[in-house]
């Protein structure tokens, strides 16, 4: 649930114009140098892709893959599926993509269905160099021997997104690029606030939005030790507990909340989700908002979170290797990659500047907006996260929680959270990673 949680809040804003494409950049794939009498006309295949809302919502499905696929190969139609991973592979039904994100490539290293990619790569030249390699190698870092078991189509963005009217009306100057965690608790205190019976709360953020700049894993993932009861967790959580420590300022607890308080209710003056809310603010037209990089630790200048990638992953069932390269050619071609980028403000994990120039040039709902300090932020490195991640995720929420509302201290609260996933582990029978 935390894995989808985040990654709906990664979507960007969904488009309906139809997007071409071409083959630059994305390698050959063709039968270029036979003559025409050589080429024996491709058989029809359909290529079934597990593509849930959360990645692929509305119309993003036909004007980023089906439609553009089908133009430049006329043999190839990709069908979207729904359902659950293990329920289509219990039931043995056809599946040759599914898109997810990092954290759930070890829930299924058990079950043999990973294709490597740097062979097929290989025979199509497919250029894997256009790629931001920390991307590719947060990937890799999932084999033991280097394989390519997906290629990351984006990569979520966070940042600091605030209130203008909030500030106006205090008569506070707005946030800025570049400030740390002080300097945000420091203005927060500035705008948290009773005024006319109504609170407005200064800052709001989630521990695992600090837990993933300092690029912590609650699990190691080799030996399945639990990680949480140390000084690094310490720290996010003691800066957790600052936040919320504000005056004026408690923690409103989950996502949904902090969501309403800040767009509906119009009560919240900053917010530093683990997500991008791009498509969220483009419902709420009325809001005055506008974003600045994630503020960021003071001994980590410039980071704002790990990696967090959007993966489309071919699998060993496929019976059709060669028009999987197809697809993730043309998904990964300058054109998709281009209409993506400035239609629905996803960031394109290809290494050419020019994407982070033009993000979201064509949604009019962010002309005018900081949207490029969001880029002055780094992704620090990714852990690989166990099969566990989700599960200790929200064991870990509950426990902030109670620091939070002041149930319980920070030393006490770990101590507790690492037992509840140490007994959480010895409940499973499955296989390691």
């Amino acid at each position: 649930m935390i894995g989808k949680r985040l990654l709906m809040l990664g979507t960007a804003a969904m488009t309906a114009t139809v997007l071409g494409c071409s083959n630059q950049g994305g390698g050959g794939t063709g039968d270029a140098g036979k003559s025409p009498e050589a080429v024996k006309p491709p058989e029809p295949v359909v290529l079934n892709i597990l593509a849930p809302e959360s990645y692929f919502p509305g119309t993003d499905f036909q004007t980023l893959l089906a439609e553009p696929v089908k133009k430049k190969y006329p043999h190839i139609t990709l069908e979207k599926v729904t359902g659950s991973l293990l329920d289509i592979l219990a039931a043995r039904e056809p599946l040759d993509f599914w898109v997810s994100y990092n954290g759930e490539l070890s829930n299924h290293l058990d079950k043999g269905i990973y294709l490597d990619l740097i062979p097929l790569a290989r025979k199509h030249n497919f250029d894997l160099n256009r790629f931001d390699q920390g991307a590719l190698n947060v990937i890799k870092q999932y084999s033991d021997k280097g394989e390519l078991f997906a290629l990351p189509y984006a990569e979520n963005v966070v940042g600091l997104y605030y209130n203008k009217d909030i500030f106006d009306k205090f008569g506070v100057a707005y946030p800025k690029d570049g400030m740390t965690w002080d300097e945000a608790i420091e203005l927060a205190g500035k705008v948290s606030r009773q005024d006319g019976g109504v609170t407005y709360y200064g800052l709001q953020s989630t521990a695992l939005s600090l837990i993933a700049q300092l690029s912590l894993p609650y699990i190691d993932y080799k030996t399945e030790a639990v990680l949480v009861n140390s000084e690094p967790y310490k720290k996010a959580f003691e800066l957790g507990k600052r936040i919320v420590s504000i005056p004026n300022n408690p923690y409103l607890g989950t996502y949904q909340t902090m969501y309403d308080q800040f767009m509906k209710h119009k009560t919240v003056a900053m917010l530093a989700p683990q997500g991008n809310l791009f498509s969220m603010l483009k419902g709420v037209p009325e809001l005055n908002w506008d974003v600045v990089q994630k503020p960021f630790y003071q001994e980590l200048p410039g980071i704002s979170g790990w990696y967090n990638l959007h993966l489309l992953i071919p699998t060993k069932m496929s019976k059709h290797p060669d028009d999987l390269m197809r697809v993730m050619e043309v998904l990964f071609s300058d054109e998709v990659q281009t209409g993506m980028v400035r239609k629905t403000a996803r960031k394109s994990t290809l290494s050419d500047p020019k994407y982070i120039q033009m993000f979201g040039a064509d949604m009019p709902e962010l002309k005018g907006k900081n949207v490029t300090g969001i880029f002055k932020g780094k992704s620090g490195p990714a852990p690989q996260l166990s099969r566990h991640f989700s599960k200790a995720t929200s064991l870990m929420d509950a426990e902030f929680t109670k620091v939070a509302k002041g149930q319980t201290d920070v030393n006490t609260a770990l101590r507790d959270l690492e037992d509840q996933i140490r007994q959480y582990i010895a409940s499973q029978d499955h296989p390691k990673k």
